[in-house]
């Protein structure tokens, strides 16, 4: 499948509307953008696309280079780098950090929002709190964009929770590591770009994630079996040091605001481009893909309900107040 790029939509659209206001410096205004999953993968492709608008739209006034696969810092290192300014810009799984604050865990509650209609709605439920939970970090929000929903991944045939016991499960954030819990399998902690050489070193053994990481990582040349349970639809999110925010004249602002609305848009709309193909080239490059199994799918669903009754818990009433939004909007 041609990868489609928004690069020029986003960027055709953004300077007929906001370069006829802005007048480029004479030194631009440089960011770097570290991003934790390699050049290929959607998300970069959209960050990269997204840096590209921004030195449109601003007529050259603010430039951000974009460093994919964690070549400028790891995953893990990321949110720290860009609240302390390290970096200026970056992008993270936003349920990475949940164990800084539950609200960062909404997106990866099982079975709460398993399409992209109800991702877009709980994230337009969330949203505001977030921007308040990260403006305490340092940080001001500007996009986020989902991933398709989250399947497991296994190097055998999985028909119920007793199948799982003791398999070494790859976890990347504290609703995985729960669910490994749960199903009485080992979690792991790995990074996307270390999860090739964790599969191929047995280090892992399986795992839950999108057929997008699982395209990216090759997993068929270690696992067999992908069961499609769309369990939830986690975002990444891209924000800025408030710092270096600050910095900027309103017209920038507005530019870089403009164009992350859009980003948001077009990363979306290719997630939900590429959900089906992702899982069609698992299955066409020897993986048995398909929904799980009638008893699996109750041990999950099963799961699921303690999932959300801690996370509940965790999150106290700001958590239900968000999850009242939430259902207001389905």
């Amino acid at each position: 499948m041609t990868t489609v790029s928004f690069r020029h939509k986003i960027a055709l659209t953004l300077s007929g509307l906001l370069l006829g206001s802005l007048v480029a410096s004479a030194q631009a205004e440089t960011w770097d953008m570290p991003m934790a999953y390699p050049d290929s993968n959607y998300h970069t492709q959209n960050g990269k696309d997204f840096a590209e608008a921004v030195r449109i739209a601003t007529g050259g006034k603010l430039d951000i280079t974009v460093h994919g696969g964690g070549s400028l810092f790891g995953g893990a290192d990321i949110k720290r780098a860009v609240q302390t300014g390290q970096a200026q810009i970056g992008e993270r799984l936003l349920s990475a950090h949940q164990n800084e604050d539950p609200l960062y865990g909404i997106d990866s509650v099982p079975f709460l929002a398993t399409s992209f209609e109800d991702s877009d709605k709980l994230w337009q439920a969330a949203r505001p709190a977030l921007e308040k939970r990260l403006e305490k970090d340092n940080l001001v929000l500007l996009y986020a964009v989902p991933w398709p929903g989250q399947g497991l991944y296994f190097k055998k045939a999985v028909n119920s929770k007793a199948d799982t016991q003791g398999v070494k499960f790859r976890s990347y954030n504290a609703a995985t590591a729960r669910l490994a819990e749960l199903m009485d399998m080992q979690p792991v902690q790995v990074e996307a770009a270390e999860l090739s050489q964790a599969l191929s070193t047995g280090v892992v053994e399986s795992m839950i994630s999108s057929g997008s990481t699982g395209y990216d990582s090759k997993v068929w040349e270690q696992l067999t079996h992908f069961y499609d349970v769309n369990a939830w639809l986690p975002r990444n999110y891209v924000f800025v040091n408030k710092d270096a925010w600050d910095k900027l004249d309103d017209a920038t602002r507005n530019a870089v605001r403009g164009v992350a609305l859009l980003a948001e848009k077009a990363g979306t709309a290719h997630a939900r481009q590429l959900a089906d193909w992702y899982v069609t080239q698992l299955a066409a490059n020897g993986m048995q893909t398909g929904p799980a199994g009638e008893q699996l799918r109750k041990d999950l669903e099963a799961i699921g309900v303690t999932m959300t009754d801690e996370w509940k818990k965790a999150a106290g009433e700001e958590g239900s107040a968000l999850l009242d939004a939430y259902q207001k909007l389905k």
